[in-house]
């Protein structure tokens, strides 16, 4: 099995390629339900005493006469009716783009979320693609080679240079990217990420519309977040929108790749939205979607645009995508492992491997002749902080170590029994196929 979109035939919507993951169950609490709704209660309307018919005279003044005393006295009905229902007390509020209609304490919030989505799709949604893609491997699927895949892009610089997910055009033999305006172009893997499920294709073509990239480290949870791609491989730039649900998220696909740091939103993701753009409210791109829970509703993953964007200068810059390679294997550390550990901090990755249990497995941790092992790290330290930026759950040590290039030298600040120190290592890059 792939990812959303990474060979959807567009001839056939039963056959699902989406790449997902089957979280392990946990048992459910009992909730409290209550399936009883109230609406707010209205204050009767009074009753209004009917008026007395006037009587029948002669002479067209006596009708006009009796004409405009009816008129009165049913406005003035009216009037009384609508001021004792407190309908006439409340101020009329002309519509406001930037804060909202004030009909209810909900709607003006609502007015803002819609707009914000519909100037977000409008900004982005020009420089989001289609990418048909023909040959891809597929040995794991009926039949082994799928003819005509889908997926999707988002073109990060105007002279052709789109950013996707590499299961979407890895093994492929030949690409088709296709503008929102229809124009179609022939395109190439200019590279596959070593790292993530990340890849680079460009097309030959200039001043086309560029997506602005965002910055994925200041995402809150809760905030709006709005996801453009085409699911199923036929509806194109359709547009979704959800939440961040959670951040730092760590997922093991089928095929096994285990995908770390993500970003989890609940915007709706199908097979084809991957490798298409998950954007803020303000319209800038802070992730690339990539991956679905299995039997979920409302359970999608995204990479964080800031792990993305080192291959991006990358590409423009006309060199090989790399990444950098320290060589050691951890346990991030958390408040539980300080714990059972009686480690002396609570924050950091510990440099040994452990089983589930969080006993040691005997397994190296520091990779024999890698950089780390060069520059004297040891079984059992613990990494706190890379070039003075604090290793802990909101920075994790792969996705810190990810803003750095193959051949720099680093600092670690390492805790190694009840003394700490400074190790300068200098990175290598990351083997292919590790």
């Amino acid at each position: 099995m792939g990812a959303p979109g990474a060979a959807t035939p567009p001839s056939s919507l039963e056959w699902d390629e989406t790449r997902v993951f089957s979280p392990t169950p946990q048992p459910r609490p009992a909730w409290a339900h209550d399936d009883t709704w109230r609406a707010p209660g209205a204050a009767p309307r009074p009753a209004v005493a009917p008026l007395e018919r006037p009587r029948r005279t002669s002479g067209l003044g006596t009708i006009i006469l009796a004409a405009l005393i009816a008129a009165i006295l049913g406005s003035g009905g009216t009037f009384l009716a609508l001021t004792a229902a407190g309908l006439l007390d409340r101020q009329a509020a002309a519509p406001d783009v930037g804060s909202g209609t004030t009909v209810t304490t909900r709607q003006p919030l609502t007015l803002q979320e819609s707009s914000a989505i519909i100037d977000a799709a409008g900004k982005v949604g020009p420089a989001v693609v289609r990418i048909v893609v023909s040959g891809t491997d597929a040995s794991n699927l009926p039949g082994g080679v799928i003819p005509e895949g889908v997926g999707s892009g988002v073109i990060y610089d105007s002279r052709g240079w789109i950013l996707t997910n590499r299961h979407v055009v890895a093994d492929s033999s030949s690409l088709t990217v296709e503008l929102k305006d229809g124009q179609e172009y022939r395109g190439r893997v200019y590279g596959i990420d070593t790292l993530t499920d990340l890849a680079i294709v460009k097309i030959d073509a200039n001043d086309l519309p560029v997506a602005p990239i965002g910055d994925s480290g200041e995402l809150k949870v809760g905030q709006l977040v709005v996801a453009i791609g085409s699911p199923l491989g036929t509806y194109s730039n359709t547009v979704t929108s959800g939440i961040v649900s959670a951040t730092g998220r760590r997922i093991q696909v089928e095929d096994g790749t285990v995908l770390t740091n993500l970003i989890q939103t609940d915007a709706a993701i199908n097979p084809g939205n991957s490798g298409g753009p998950l954007i803020d409210a303000m319209g800038n791109v802070i992730g690339i979607n990539t991956a679905i829970a299995r039997d979920s509703n409302g359970i999608g993953f995204a990479i964080p645009v800031n792990i993305a964007r080192p291959i991006m200068q990358q590409a423009l810059a006309n060199t090989e995508l790399t990444r950098p390679y320290i060589g050691i294997r951890f346990m991030p550390i958390d408040v539980q492992l300080a714990k059972d550990l009686s480690l002396p901090v609570k924050d950091g990755a510990l440099v040994r491997v452990l089983d589930s249990n969080n006993r040691p497995t005997g397994e190296a941790a520091v990779i024999a002749d890698g950089p780390a092992a060069a520059a004297g790290v040891q079984e059992g330290d613990i990494v706190t902080a890379i070039e003075g930026v604090t290793i802990d759950t909101e920075h994790p040590l792969d996705a810190v170590l990810s803003q750095f290039a193959p051949g720099q030298t680093v600092e670690l600040d390492i805790v190694r029994g009840g003394g700490r120190l400074t190790i300068p290592v200098t990175l290598g890059t990351r083997p292919p196929n590790l």
